[in-house]
Formats: structure tokens, C-alpha cells, sequence
């Protein structure tokens, strides 16, 4: 929080506690343009293990991707198609309904398909509904901020613009976020291709055999001059805003 909140102008949006993990929110931007940040710590890890397991493997870093779906069921039905088999299965909990796909289906990182009862569908409707109310919490037994409060936010704000994802199938990538997550391609060039999707989320796919598929580092738009910060094990590049 430090770095997203103090060195970024970050927002926190929500948190609370859940069986493996707790989470926290931020958003990088404002009520009209950015993305969020979800940090997550191991938590009650002896009932399930997951988020654990991944740290003890791989260290701090990018763990994955939510795309938000109207209807869950009907995207699994997209997902067996594909031939694709998911995990995590959980339709038990009417608010949050989940699944996951595994990096090597996903070109490098975990994939969570998510269905929620809240009418907030995008990082920009949750952050008006916090600048308005406030930080919310999870409902129930999770109802609790364990995360320190924050430190002074920085006076401007940083954009997060795009997630950037390493592959080296840039073709089978860019079909797999566009045919069976819905992105629309915004625009492309040899190298790379930018994806986009409603509520503000983007992704650059970029062709590099000399880095691990998967996630890259999260590309920002803000003041001061172009920099790299480093935290919980992502990348954070920032460039001026384009004259």
C-alpha cells in the first residue's frame, strides 16, 4: 500500500477475510478511467491451501486475472467447448459465484471467471460507490479490515492502463481473450496487440520468446518522469502522460 497508495494515489475499495486468503482492493485511477489492484496474503491456508502453495512455489507476484461474466454457467459451457476443463468450481454462493482456469490453459497466468449479484460490474462503478459511502467490507464472517490503515495518498493520481502479458503465440493468445473472454481488439502492430474490454480493462499481448508467458508487468500512466517500481514481486512501469 505504500507504493499504490502512497507513490500511486490508490483508492482502497473493499477487503475482508475468506477461507486461504484475505483481500484488499485498489484502484489505480480515478471515477473516470484506471483498473484495480487486488493484493491477497494467505490466510486460514490449513483449510485451503491454494494461495499458499503458490507463494511457497513461486515466490511474491502476478497470481491472476478476474473477468467479471453475466452468467456462470453458461460460460463454463464456453469453457467445455474450448475443451478447456476448469477448477475451483464454486456456483454454492449466490453473491459470488466462481471458477478457475489453470496458466497452462491461459497462456501464463491463472484465469478467474467470476458472476456477482452486485451492481457494480466494473472497477469505475465500485470506485464511485466508495467515494460516496466509503471502503466496504466483505458480508459476514469476512467482515473485517485486517490490512493496516493506509498511508497519506499521494496528491495525483496514476493510471493503471493496461495488464502486459509475454507469449509466444501471439495468434493463439489473442484467440483465446478474445473468443472465449470477450475482448475486443483495439489495436495491433507485428509485435504486439492491445485488447480491451467494457468498464475500462486492457491487456497488451506482446510476442517475446525471452520472457515467461504470462504476466509481465502493469503499464501506468501518471506524473513526474518515466520510472519502474517494484512491489510484492510486480513490475509497476509508469509513463508520463502522451503530449
Amino acid at each position: 500500500m505504500a507504493v499504490l497508495v502512497g507513490d500511486l494515489g490508490g483508492t482502497v475499495l473493499s477487503g475482508g477475510l475468506a477461507v486461504g486468503y484475505r483481500p484488499m482492493q485498489v484502484h489505480l485511477g480515478n471515477a473516470d478511467s484506471g483498473m484495480k489492484v487486488e493484493l491477497l496474503e494467505p490466510w486460514r491456508a490449513d483449510e485451503n491451501d491454494f494461495l499458499d502453495r503458490f507463494v511457497t512455489r513461486h515466490g511474491d507476484g502476478p497470481h491472476h486475472l478476474t473477468f467479471k461474466v453475466d452468467d456462470l454457467q453458461q460460460a463454463l459451457e464456453y469453457v467445455a467447448a474450448a475443451g478447456l476443463v476448469p477448477v475451483g468450481v464454486d456456483l454454492s454462493y449466490p453473491i459470488w459465484k466462481e471458477a478457475f482456469l489453470q496458466p497452462r490453459d491461459s497462456h501464463g497466468t491463472v484465469v478467474q471467471l467470476a458472476e456477482s449479484s452486485s451492481t457494480e460490474k466494473s472497477a469505475l462503478d465500485e470506485y464511485a460507490l466508495v467515494a460516496a459511502r466509503g471502503v466496504r467490507l466483505m458480508e459476514g464472517e469476512g467482515s473485517e479490515q485486517w490490512w493496516p490503515d493506509p498511508p497519506p495518498r499521494a496528491p495525483d493520481v496514476t493510471f493503471l492502463r493496461r495488464i502486459v502479458m509475454a507469449t509466444p503465440d501471439l495468434s493463439a493468445t489473442r484467440d483465446f481473450f478474445t473468443g472465449l473472454l470477450g475482448g475486443t481488439e483495439a489495436s495491433s502492430r507485428k509485435d504486439r496487440m492491445d485488447l480491451t474490454w467494457p468498464g475500462g480493462g486492457c491487456i497488451r499481448l506482446e510476442a517475446r520468446a525471452d520472457r515467461p508467458a504470462g504476466i509481465d508487468r502493469l503499464e501506468l500512466e501518471g506524473p513526474g518522469p518515466a520510472r519502474e517500481l517494484v512491489t510484492a514481486g510486480t513490475r509497476f512501469v509508469v509513463e508520463p502522460p502522451s503530449p
